[in-house]
This record gives structure tokens, sequence and C-alpha cells, in this order.
């Protein structure tokens, strides 16, 4: 009698294990789904600063008031969507000449419907009277997802800097 208890209990433990593991491969697989979200994320911010395209960029920020960012250039912050719009107007307004960026070494990690990453962008500028400035910066980013779609809704930029001159290093190299 007690052979088929032992049979029915060994199999529900089985299910239950089982259960788990599927649940386990199953939040593997949506945290490489949202992974996979954040980089195309980053690729298209990175294909509208290519661009030009300040209305793409800002499609990849939080509206609002859920944005804050702070950034290699003055002023110090920016506490809203409106304001690193302007800043990103400004931008392209002082080099209006052909630019070029890329982004390396980016490195995502997705804790539920929260991820933080960080990633080196090299930019090349070319300013009202023909310059060419080249900036290596750090970026930082924090992402929410809101209605289901990955935005940026905290990000720093900054250069290192030099201690003993206070200067930028804005051609920075590991």
């Amino acid at each position: 009698m007690m052979k088929p208890v032992i049979l029915v209990s060994a199999l529900l433990a089985a299910l239950c294990t089982s259960g788990t593991t599927l649940t386990v491969y199953a939040q593997a697989g949506a945290a490489a789904n949202d992974k996979a979200d954040i980089e195309a994320l980053e690729q298209r911010f990175n294909d509208a600063f290519n661009a030009k395209n300040v209305n793409a960029i800002m499609a990849c920020y939080a509206p609002g008031k859920g944005l804050f960012v702070f950034d290699a250039i003055p002023p110090r912050e920016y506490p809203s969507w409106d304001a690193y719009k302007r800043d990103w107007e400004g931008l392209f307004s002082a080099y209006p000449g052909p630019l070029s960026n890329t982004i390396s070494e980016q490195s995502i990690t997705v804790v539920g419907a929260v991820a933080y990453g960080h990633n080196i962008q090299t930019g090349q500028l070319t300013g009202k009277d023909g310059s060419h400035t080249t900036a290596v910066v750090r970026v930082t980013d924090v992402y929410r997802k809101i209605n289901g779609k990955w935005l940026i809704v905290q990000e720093h930029v900054s250069f290192p800097v030099d201690m003993a001159t206070g200067k930028a290093d804005m051609l920075s190299k590991p």
C-alpha cells in the first residue's frame, strides 16, 4: 500500500522541481529579451545621434520629470525631458558639421522592470568654423520598463579629470 503513496510523492516532488526550473528558465529568457531590447534602445539612440535627430534621441528617454541627467557640459543637471532636449538642440547647433558617435564596452544588467548599464561613447564633432573635436565620455544609464517599453530614466555622462590640472581628459583610455 505504501508504494503508490511514495510513487505519487516522488512524482509531485519532481513536478514541483521541474516547475521551479521552468520558472527560472522563463525568467532568464525574459531577462535576455529585456537586455536585447535595451541594446536595441542604445542602438536607436546612437543612430539618432549620428543622424542629428533630436526627436528620435529623446524617444529613448522617459518623458517629463521622469528623467534626470548629469551631462558632461554645463549646466550641472537636466531635471526633465524638456531640459535635456534643449541640451541636445544646443549641441547640434554648436556642432552643425558632420559628426559620428560610437558606443563600446556596453554592459547592461536587468533586474525586473529596472535595469542599469554603462558604456563608453566616442564622438567626433565638427564645429561651426570647421574645427574637429573628439570626445570620449563615460555614460551610465538607469532604465525602466514603462508601459512595456524600456526607457532611460537617469543618465550620467562624464569625463575623467586630471586632478593635477583640473582639466577633463576628453580622450580617456583605460
